[in-house]
């Protein structure tokens, strides 16, 4: 497992909840009172891979820094029906304002995760690998692909500079026969990671 993008995450997290407009809330603001406190478990529904617990950690620092966000599982567990990945306690109000975003992040990250462990499965004992793609959310890239290496994957090119990756578009706008690409050479990025040769 990579370590979790915490700017990425910082910056996703931050749009996500300016879209929200989450500090005008108004039917919270309408409907709970302001001094109220309260607990909230979030828990697995079916079994999976759990992925994302700081992302939901960020979402409240950023809410409301006043609330309490205990992770109960690491990144990576394997859960079972009903159990409980995190304990918040504070504000009400905070608490249902975060909610559906910390939900977000939390969701689609143990989705990927719990994907590809089942695709790890179905090639163990083989000398398969299962890598990603750049093919990901916008905006989302770093935080899709650290829940693709929870789950057992591997990260394959993490952007346009990282390798060369000839595919029929290429071919197609060059007029480059296929048995001219054979190989290629590769000259180093200086301001990034050493391109190498893709397939």
């Amino acid at each position: 497992m990579t370590e979790f993008p915490s700017q990425a995450a910082r910056s996703a997290i931050a749009a996500a909840l300016a879209e929200d407009q989450s500090g005008q809330d108004i039917t919270t603001a309408w409907s709970v009172p302001e001094g109220m406190a309260a607990v909230a478990e979030i828990r697995a529904r079916q079994c999976g891979i759990a992925g994302g617990l700081p992302a939901v950690a960020e979402v409240f620092a950023q809410v409301d820094p006043e609330v309490t966000v205990e992770a109960l599982v690491p990144d990576g567990a394997r859960l079972t029906g009903d159990d409980v990945l995190v304990r918040l306690s504070g504000s009400a109000r905070s608490l249902i304002t975060g909610e559906r975003t910390a939900l977000y992040f939390l969701q689609l990250m143990c989705g990927i995760a719990t994907l590809n462990d089942r695709y790890v499965q179905a090639v163990a004992g083989t000398e398969a690998r299962i890598l990603d793609t750049r093919k990901t959310a916008p905006g989302l890239r770093a935080l899709d692909k650290y829940a693709v290496t929870v789950g057992g994957g591997r990260n394959h090119r993490l952007n346009l500079a990282a390798m060369v990756l000839l595919k029929e578009n290429h071919i197609a706008a060059a007029g480059v026969s296929a048995a001219s690409t054979t190989s290629a050479t590769v000259i180093p990025n200086r301001s990034g990671p050493t391109p190498t040769a893709g397939a």
